[in-house]
């Protein structure tokens, strides 16, 4: 027969036993695939399954879908990069390209998909969610929610006066140039955008808290300092003035009028705030449409669906230190506006961009939209070598 003292020592082995499978479940199920999302091995397949990763918000695939047309061809191009000749094909598995699909004359010529990931997968964005979200405050101004670009951003957010974004022009933190003291370097492990995510996921901060964290470092609209800070600021924004989610908003004023194929996340902090400085999920047709809408200057699928006046003004830099040449080495020296990106030599041609080699590339003067996504992470210098294959593609496709 048990003792009272041996009863008490099962009850204590099994309470232990059970916390302890619930810290493993944990750390297995939570805190496990956020720590190994970059691991080499599993970088590519995290990259198309962020949903399973990270809490997110749906975004309904459109009742009217818009299906391109296809002509399918082989496609292996040689371009030219710092005076030697290579082969797309040693790009595309140098950047460890995941899938690359590519628009000429609205019909899709050629789409592959590489390391697992198909057609049908969602594809982390990455920063390119910074175009999208630049469109939705062009939309929002269309709507009457915000009155100018001009505007202090603490006009709409007044909280924000406790930041460095007090008083700061949202057309500022459209271009980069707010001055808010934010590191961005991703390579030194103690910078604020390597903390950002633990900061969310780690110890449960919500972003509408860690934004005011932040001071001034610098008048605003003085030089371009590219933040993802900034884009966030712009999510809460477009939230502030339309009382909706970004997700809300952002499927019925972009999603569904562009007739969306399938579903997409966007994914939020652990608060249900979309992460706006990064992290929608979609497919490539769906990125290609995006690109397609810019490419027809907010025209598409029948309908003005973003001003055509706020996508000229979003690619055509109108500041000296936003101009192509004038911004420091370690962004290419690259251009850029509203939260695009506008390469060295462009003629015309511009980018969404995001970290590891995520790219909606649109070329106006060849009407060519390109989509790659990668799980390599890249250079300036990398970036330089994909437009330069982004163009030899163009050539081609004459």
């Amino acid at each position: 027969m048990l003792t009272n003292q041996n009863k008490l020592l099962i009850w204590t082995v099994a309470s232990i036993s059970i916390v302890c499978v619930s810290l493993f479940s944990v750390w297995q199920l939570y805190f496990y695939p956020k720590l190994s999302l970059f691991d080499p091995n599993k970088r590519a397949a995290n990259f198309r399954n962020m949903g399973k990763i990270f809490p997110s918000k749906q975004i309904y695939s459109s009742n009217n879908p818009f299906h391109l047309k296809e002509n399918l061809r082989s496609l292996d191009v040689l371009y030219k990069f710092e005076d030697q000749y290579y082969q797309m094909s040693q790009l595309l598995k140098k950047t460890e390209t995941t899938g690359i699909l590519v628009v000429k004359n609205n019909t899709i010529v050629y789409e592959k998909y590489f390391q697992g990931n198909s057609a049908l997968y969602k594809n982390t964005s990455w920063s390119m969610a910074k175009s999208f979200t630049s469109a939705l405050v062009g939309i929002a101004i269309a709507d009457g929610y915000i009155d100018s670009i001009n505007d202090s951003i603490t006009k709409y957010i007044p909280e924000l006066a406790e930041s460095g974004y007090r008083n700061v022009p949202i057309k500022h933190i459209l271009q980069m140039s707010s001055g808010v003291k934010f590191s961005e370097n991703y390579d030194d492990e103690s910078s604020d955008i390597n903390n950002l995510l633990p900061q969310l996921f780690l110890y449960m901060q919500p972003i509408k808290k860690v934004v005011l964290n932040f001071p001034s470092d610098y008048p605003s609209g003085k030089r371009f300092n590219y933040i993802s800070l900034d884009t966030e600021v712009l999510g809460l924004l477009i939230e502030r003035v339309t009382g909706q989610s970004i997700s809300s908003y952002f499927q019925a004023k972009l999603w569904q009028p562009l007739g969306a194929e399938s579903d997409a996340l966007w994914l939020t902090d652990n608060h249900s705030t979309e992460l706006t400085f990064c992290c929608l999920n979609a497919n490539l047709r769906d990125y290609a449409n995006f690109g397609l809408l810019y490419l027809h200057e907010g025209y598409f699928n029948g309908k003005q669906i973003i001003p055509q006046a706020w996508v000229k003004k979003s690619v055509a830099p109108d500041s000296p230190y936003l101009q192509v040449g004038a911004t420091a080495e370690e962004y290419g020296k690259w251009g850029y506006q509203y939260q695009w990106w506008i390469p060295i030599d462009s003629n015309g041609d511009y980018s969404a961009v995001g970290v590891w080699g995520q790219y909606i590339y649109i070329n106006p003067k060849e009407n060519l939209v390109i989509v790659k996504t990668s799980s390599g992470l890249t250079k300036p210098k990398d970036d330089d070598e994909v437009i330069a294959l982004f163009r030899a593609i163009a050539k081609e496709l004459k």
